[in-house]
């Protein structure tokens, strides 16, 4: 057995515990919350964030601190079940649920998947029609191509280290943007602390709130965070691992809520001095050339392609983990459950998007799917977390089980009522 041991350590490039804390081995832990903070930063995300700058300014940045910090208290709570139990979110459901009961939320989870799956593609095509007038479905026919050729010929260790810098890349195209305009720092800050509801801002405030917890993300965090196979170890390693791993979530999400603040820092700065409301990624890249100029909009294009393309590799992942869980089994690309998993995800969304007319309509209608599933996977999490039979003395406390399904009755409403709003919005 410690033969074994050993070779998991190697093979996953864990710390040696007898190593001395330190800002280096600290970085060695980073990994698992980037891939996470992707679907934090997915094209769902860009159009919700440029519809909340160019209509209102910078009046709803408190917004993506709020939703950050949700974010952070869920993704954290996940990714300890991972790391105690060895188990992802889905291998987890499928060892303490009845077979029925697991059997319906899992697949209600793949679904999801498919849906954020059409978004992220959908996302990547749309940059490519930007960049070189390619039509919408041939776009989307390369954005899969080459996620499937990214994600069936690499290891996940390398797979990780692409997205990292995907996120990096999204992170300095923004950042290049904002130094062309001029932020009014000082409302800003004011706004990112001080809630504020500007009239008719109801239905922004609950995109950008109720669409950030995911549920593949939850279901990815566990699983890249228990891959490591800590709970292998002794306690003293495990109880090294939880420390780490709340730094990593909180730099990852941090990283988001920077990324997406900056997009409503350049909304504001651009179209809503203008006057001008953009409620589509086309029109904010057409809009953007006379005001920044053609650089500006070639980085907003590229951004949003790396993006797409990044947010549909870990929505892949997430599937695969989830599909590969129904068999009790962790994810790994060469086993074939997990290779389903992603084929289903990413291979039904594609043929999704070539029954649908309207591409905007198919980003709709696909939020509105997570919004449905949503509420299934958080209180299935915070049911497991709390549960002393799947999590012994790591368990949540009763003041932090409190916390947990009061986060998770916001963002259920949230989602419920901006599901509804989908609704009101196809109907007229």
């Amino acid at each position: 057995m410690k033969k074994l041991f050993k070779k998991i350590k190697t093979e996953y490039n864990t710390v040696n515990p007898k190593q001395k804390s330190g800002a280096l081995e600290l970085l060695k832990y980073i990994g698992p919350g980037l891939l996470v903070t992707v679907g934090f930063i997915d094209p769902g995300n860009w159009a919700s964030n440029f519809a909340a700058g160019s209509e209102f300014g910078y009046a709803l940045l408190w917004v993506v601190t709020l939703s950050t910090v949700m974010l952070i208290i869920l993704q954290h709570n996940v990714a300890h079940l991972g790391i105690v139990t060895g188990l992802c979110l889905s291998e987890a459901a499928n060892k303490y649920l009845s077979n029925r009961s697991s059997r319906v939320i899992l697949w209600s989870a793949i679904g999801a998947s498919i849906s954020t799956s059409l978004a992220e593609i959908l996302g990547g095509a749309i940059a490519l029609q930007m960049l070189f007038d390619i039509p919408i479905k041939i776009g989307a026919i390369l954005v899969t191509v080459f996620v499937f050729i990214m994600m069936f010929s690499n290891s996940y260790r390398k797979i990780e280290r692409y997205i990292i810098a995907f996120v990096s890349l999204i992170g300095l195209s923004f950042i290049y943007e904002l130094f062309l305009v001029d932020i009014e720092w000082g409302e800003a800050a004011r706004a990112w602390v001080v809630p504020s509801v500007p009239e008719g801002s109801m239905l922004i405030i609950m995109s950008v709130l109720g669409a950030v917890v995911m549920p593949h993300n939850l279901f990815l965090h566990s699983e890249v965070i228990q891959s490591r196979q800590w709970n292998l170890e002794d306690e003293e390693v495990m109880e090294k691992q939880l420390k780490y791993e709340f730094f990593d979530t909180f730099l990852s999400m941090l990283i988001g809520w920077a990324i997406n603040s900056a997009m409503i820092l350049l909304a504001a700065s651009t179209f809503f001095k203008q006057g001008i409301v953009v409620d589509d990624l086309q029109q904010a890249h057409s809009l953007l050339e006379p005001l920044l100029g053609g650089n500006a909009v070639i980085i907003f294009a590229v951004a949003l392609l790396f993006a797409g393309i990044s947010s549909s590799m870990t929505s892949g992942i997430a599937a695969g983990s989830i599909f590969a869980g129904m068999y009790n089994e962790p994810y790994n690309i060469k086993d074939i459950h997990s290779r389903m998993g992603v084929l289903i995800s990413l291979g039904v969304a594609l043929l999704i998007i070539f029954m649908i007319g309207d591409p905007f309509k198919g980003l709709i209608i696909s939020q509105a799917i997570l919004s449905i599933q949503l509420p299934v996977t958080v209180f299935l999490q915070v049911k497991l977390t709390s549960s002393k039979e799947v999590m012994g003395k790591y368990a949540n406390a009763v003041s932090t089980k409190l916390l947990l399904y009061g986060i998770a009755s916001i963002v259920t409403l949230l989602n419920i009522l901006l599901l509804l709003s989908f609704f009101i919005d196809i109907k007229l």
